[in-house]
């Protein structure tokens, strides 16, 4: 429960420097008079401001400051939460924003709207809307549960109920809920990338291994038809040097003939020359009787004799020429076929060694690509940077799999528990079982003020009213004095269940003009004896031009206007 004790304003609206102090522990009721502008309502104000940084009329807040001293605005209050006590100040020009807990002041954190954030949330444990709803009752610019939209009207009963928690964690699972949706959102496109970035690894090492294969068998292929050209220049060399061991046999046969040729030459020339002398030796001793050198006479006998013999050496010479011609033209031909052969033979010995050139490039070639074969053997069967990748690849995308899996999870829970802390949740369930207790009060208070007609809120807060004129009506069908029966039940109510809640409990009730706005007497008596008999553990100020009425309340607080200042003067 909070317990309001003092309020102190100064420089504020028509107030002086100097301060107007309200203690609103001193008694259990209070009449607030004055003329009009005499600064009645500038309590309203006051408390709001302070508060919740706004004044409870439609008032800017540079207006707030008061327009003589045009500074040093300033409003303070005390007041007890949770056994703790606190002084809160807050004022204009300068800017002042402090909150005191048990006489030390509270750290400040960030900028004023976090601060005003705590002062709401975790000391007040109240907004402006519900506050206003529970602690003031105002002419002007009040707005009464009734008229409230749905949302408003809703907000007011969480407060009461203290149930905003489930809205405050409904709006945290939500932010929840769309961070969930995003991370998973983030880690499906991670899961996708990585798993084609894995399908593309996958199919490059695929590739690598066909082309690999392929490759290969080009290769062996190609080394097959190498080895058929190396069996074949083989069987040719092998006939080739068949011919020559069988040339080289008949060579031999033919070996030496340009010897005998030359030595034949050489006899040939031998035996021409001894022709020639014995042609000449012939001629001359046929010619001549007289020896040219030494002038004797040649006889017949030896002339025959010279010629016979020249004759029969003539002869053996031409036998033994011809023969050797014969045997010229023999050694010729033998040497004719020896040229033959060794022709034959280099032919044979140029295409053994032309082929053993090729076979042995053959060899070169099959070798180079049985080691390219093994080579890319190897890189096919030893990938192992690429297949780190690829490996590293599936890990990482199983670590996203499972991440995905757990938020997806957790995103799942958060759904339910979105569901449950939804209006029609577990707020709904709460709100449903105090809506009899709130119809029940609010229909003992209407009876109290003499309104007899049977007033019900269903869940959605809308009302149903049943009257002895009228079996239906509607909040917007009553007079304005009807309209604030219902309204001040209403707020009698809310009281009630913050009591019985201990949510937004507090001793303050302040009315604004009640009395002169749409009570009639008889309402009048019957108010009055409500706030002074059925409302209890209160301090309640009514602010009212009715005078007449100082005797029926335990003080009276009067504001005058003074050099153009509001006073306060107790009586």
């Amino acid at each position: 429960m909070i317990i309001f004790k003092k309020l102190r304003y100064k420089n504020f609206l028509s107030s002086g420097d100097n301060f107007t102090e309200i203690n609103f522990l001193a008694n259990n009721t209070n009449l607030i008079i004055g003329s009009n502008g005499a600064g009645k309502s500038t309590i309203l104000d006051a408390l709001t401001f302070v508060l919740f940084n706004k004044p409870f009329r439609k008032i800017n807040k540079p207006q707030l400051v008061n327009t003589v001293n045009e500074k040093n605005c300033l409003v303070e209050i005390e007041f007890t939460a949770n056994n703790r006590e606190y002084l809160v100040r807050r004022g204009i020009k300068p800017n002042v924003f402090d909150i005191e807990v048990d006489g030390k002041l509270l750290d400040k954190r960030g900028d004023d709207r976090d601060n005003q954030i705590t002062q709401e949330e975790n000391i007040l444990k109240v907004n402006y809307k519900s506050f206003t709803q529970i602690v003031i009752l105002g002419s002007s610019t009040f707005v009464p549960f009734m008229q409230l939209t749905a949302s408003n009207r809703r907000d007011v009963i969480e407060d009461l109920l203290d149930i905003r928690v489930f809205s405050t964690m409904s709006s945290l699972v939500k932010d929840k809920l769309r961070a969930l949706r995003e991370e998973i959102k983030v880690l499906e496109l991670k899961k996708n990338s990585i798993k084609e970035k894995a399908e593309m690894q996958k199919k490059f090492i695929d590739d690598i291994t066909k082309r690999g294969e392929s490759n290969i068998e080009e290769k062996k292929e190609s080394a097959k038809k190498l080895m058929f050209e190396q069996v074949s220049l083989g069987d040719e060399v092998a006939v080739k040097i068949s011919e020559l061991e069988e040339l080289n046999k008949q060579l031999e046969e033919y070996t030496g003939a340009t010897e005998k040729l030359k030595k034949l030459g050489s006899f040939k020339g031998k035996i021409q020359q001894k022709i020639s002398t014995l042609t000449k030796n012939h001629k001359f001793f046929t010619e001549n009787a007289i020896c040219p050198t030494c002038t004797q006479d040649i006889t017949d006998e030896l002339k025959e004799a010279k010629l016979s013999e020249l004759t029969e050496e003539g002869k053996d010479l031409r036998k033994g020429f011809a023969e050797i011609e014969d045997a010229i033209i023999e050694e010729e031909s033998r040497e004719k076929q020896f040229s033959l052969l060794s022709k034959q033979i280099l032919d044979a010995n140029k295409i053994v060694s032309t082929n053993n050139v090729q076979i042995s490039g053959y060899t070169e070639q099959i070798r180079s690509i049985e080691n390219d074969i093994e080579s890319i053997r190897d890189r096919i069967d030893n990938q192992t940077e690429e297949k780190e990748k690829l490996t590293e690849f599936i890990s990482k995308l199983r670590v996203l799999v499972d991440e995905l899996s757990s938020k997806k999870i957790e995103l799942d829970k958060h759904k339910f528990i979105s569901d449950l802390l939804k209006d029609g949740g577990v707020k709904t369930n709460i709100i449903r079982k105090y809506i009899p207790l709130i119809n029940k009060h609010v229909n003992r208070y209407l009876q109290m003020m003499e309104f007899y007609i049977n007033f019900n809120l269903d869940e959605e807060f809308n009302e149903t009213v049943v009257s002895p004129i009228h079996e239906r009506f509607s909040y917007s069908s009553f007079s304005e004095g009807e309209k604030m029966r219902i309204d001040l039940a209403l707020l009698f109510t809310w009281r009630e269940v913050a009591r019985v809640r201990n949510s937004v409990n507090t001793n303050l009730l302040i009315m604004d003009e009640v009395f002169d706005s749409s009570l009639d007497g008889f309402g009048t008596e019957e108010f009055l004896k409500i706030i002074r008999y059925v409302v209890k553990d209160a301090n309640i100020f009514i602010i009212s031009h009715k005078s007449e009425l100082h005797e029926r309340f335990d003080s009276v607080l009067r504001f005058e206007k003074e050099r153009g200042f509001s006073k306060l003067v107790e009586k």
